[in-house]
This record gives structure tokens, sequence and C-alpha cells, in this order.
């Protein structure tokens, strides 16, 4: 069946996801929607996830996503089904309205923090991205000045205590190279700088010539409790990556640093050696 079906999605207030799907060649007098996760390479296909769709106008059919049961982390292609989930068509995406998303509110008390995104995938269909995480640190406004790099964070899932810190850490080599002590009062919500030019790893050039180092930032609520990740998942954006994208910084020793986004949502510092003359 090579019909093309689109679907509508609003997000509401309530992060539901009101979907409209306009069919009128699909072939199924009673479509559904199905929702199914991409596996990873090699693995099997999962269980999709079925909405139910009840008419609304000729050839027309609505139906809600509910915001419980969550979705399991990762990316989730749309399609109208028919009889069984073996019969389905990848839908389009029609009309998005992701206005509730775009202010990024959420309550930091409730836990697991549950996020999904609607969007277009390379080769054009709707599909959903999912983020489900006991704990989350998420990136605020970023100000990238003389060298400096102030980012303000919320956690989410849990608080500042005694020894909270943010730890800077390198890709490859893996290292840690300083850890950034918090003020605990601030409970969730506070901001950390870091000086570019503190994660210039003269020792991590390879042999092969200059190439870009990675930093990694983790919170660590307390002393003892393992690092979060910094990332950014509270707004409409399903893919940061290149879309936001900041300016870098020279440095001494022909060193340049970028904060960039990285295909999963998390924040990086890119820090890149000029090439030999």
């Amino acid at each position: 069946m090579t019909e093309q079906v689109r679907a509508d999605v609003t997000v509401d207030e309530k992060g539901r996801f009101v979907i409209g799907v306009r069919s009128p060649q699909s072939g199924f007098s009673r479509p559904r929607l199905l929702l199914r996760q991409r596996p990873d390479k090699g693995e099997p296909l999962r269980p999709g996830r079925v909405v139910a769709l009840e008419p609304a106008g000729r050839d027309e059919w609505r139906g809600v996503l509910e915001t419980v049961p969550a979705l399991e982390e990762g990316r989730w292609d749309a399609y109208l089904m028919g009889p069984s989930e073996e019969n389905h068509i990848p839908l389009l995406p029609g009309l998005r309205d992701l206005r509730a998303l775009v202010s990024g509110r959420h309550d930091s008390h409730s836990a697991p923090l549950a996020v999904r995104i609607p969007y277009v995938t390379k080769d054009g269909r709707l599909a959903v991205r999912a983020w489900l995480r006991d704990t989350h640190a998420e990136a605020g406004r970023i100000d990238v000045t003389g060298g400096l790099m102030t980012v303000e964070v919320r956690l989410f899932g849990t608080w500042l205590g005694d020894g909270a810190s943010v730890s800077l850490s390198r890709r490859r080599p893996e290292a840690v190279v300083r850890q950034i002590p918090l003020r605990t009062d601030r409970g969730q919500e506070f901001s950390f700088t870091i000086g570019h030019q503190e994660l210039v790893a003269h020792d991590a050039e390879p042999e092969a010539g200059p190439a870009p180092v990675v930093w990694e930032m983790h919170v660590h609520p307390t002393v003892d409790a393992p690092g979060i990740r910094v990332a950014r998942l509270l707004d409409d954006v399903a893919d940061r990556k290149a879309v936001f994208v900041y300016p870098a910084t020279a440095l001494a020793g022909g060193y340049t640093a970028r904060p960039y986004y990285t295909v999963d949502n998390d924040l990086s510092v890119e820090v890149t050696a000029a090439p030999a003359q």
C-alpha cells in the first residue's frame, strides 16, 4: 500500500498528544495509531503502543496518547494500523502544535521524569522522541563570555546535598580533571562556571595529529552520588545538535573551545588544537 497518510499532533497543557489522522484511502474500517520503538542495531522489534482512534468526520480519526504509562526512552515511529501490527502504514507529519512544550515547564518533584517530543525524521516521517529518567540535570541558559562558560541547571528527582559538585571529565582518554563544588542551599536550581583554558589537555593529543577532545559534565548531588549527565530535554526540540550552535572561543596555544549538544541532547565542550604548521 503506497498511500501517504498524515497525522496532526497537538500537545496539550497536561502533556497529552491529541492526534488527528486524515485517511481517505487507507482501507482500514477502524484504524488505530501504532507507536513502535525503534530497536538498536541487531535487536528484535519490541511490542508497540496502540492508541484507539475514533471517527471525527469523513475520513478523519482522532485519538489521545495519554501521559501514563510513559514511553520507554528512545525513538518511536508512528503508523496507521489496521487489524494487526503487521498491517500498518507509516505516518507523515501534518500540523504539529508544540506550544505547550516551548516553556520547558515540568514538575521537578515528580519522578521519573518522562519527556515526549513529536518530530519529523530525516526521511520525512512522523516519530516521537522519548526520555524516561529517575533523575535529570536540565541545562538552562548558557553564557559564553571571555573564556568562561556559565551554565544554569535545574535538577529533577533529587536535590543538592553535602558535598555536591559538578565533575568535568574527558571522554577519550577517560579522565576526571576537576570537581566544581556547589552551594547546597540552592536546592534544585544552581549554576556553575567553567574556564575553557582549564580544558586544554596537552597530553590528550593523538599522535596522528590534532583532533577534538570532548569534555562532559555530570552533576553529583551529594559527595557519593553517581553523576547525572547535564542535558537539555525540556522544550520542543527533539534533536538539538544542529539547531543550537554556540561560538568557539580562542584559547592560548592555538586551541579553541566550543560548547555543543550531542545527538543525545547532552551538553559537552569540544576543545580543538590548531593544525601544526
